[in-house]
């Protein structure tokens, strides 16, 4: 793979998973990234390349696939790793974020001490679709008293109007391949 950018590489390894989770959805399967370790850590690295210097003081993962780079990026920074959860999956106190879905709504909550006031999180998910998952993780990160820093992506599918719902709050929107 020498010579290929890391978006050739990751649109050389995401696969195509026709009808799933169901009939008329095309879905982007991540995977085949996980299984490859170099190409992992390039893409923590790339991550953390792009956060530069700007302040981020946790870092939250959204369930579930957004724990995987989520937590490795965090470990790179040093700095905590968050997690939101569908509800009722988390052990402690909660705060609750309902919001709406094309389909009908959704909750996702995090821990109530999870961040501190005045945090700046950086933010992520392995795909940006529709914006409101991402939208709803912001919410709770201000909920407590943070900031967003910014959100990170491994996919995004560009047709959807995912990134210019989370345009509201502060930050970069990273996507590292577009469909």
């Amino acid at each position: 793979m020498s010579g290929k950018t890391l978006r050739d590489k990751l649109n050389g390894v995401i696969r195509d998973v026709p009808d799933f989770p169901k009939p008329g959805i095309l879905f982007k399967d991540i995977t085949p990234v996980l299984q490859d370790p170099a190409l992992c850590r390039e893409v923590v690295d790339t991550f953390a390349e792009q956060v530069g210097e700007d302040r981020v003081d946790a870092v939250l993962g959204i369930e579930s696939r957004g724990f995987i780079f989520g937590m490795m990026l965090a470990n790179k920074l040093n700095v905590p790793f968050v997690i939101v959860r569908k509800a009722g999956k988390l052990p402690f106190r909660t705060h609750r974020y309902e919001y709406s879905l094309e389909y009908g709504s959704a909750v996702m909550e995090m821990h109530i001490d999870a961040i501190q006031p005045g945090w700046n999180v950086l933010v992520h998910d392995d795909l940006l679709a529709t914006g409101g998952t991402a939208a709803a993780a912001s919410e709770l990160i201000h909920l407590q008293g943070g900031k967003t820093a910014g959100f990170f992506f491994l996919v995004e599918l560009g047709f959807l109007p995912g990134r210019k719902k989370l345009e509201k709050y502060s930050g970069k929107i990273l996507s590292l391949v577009s469909f």
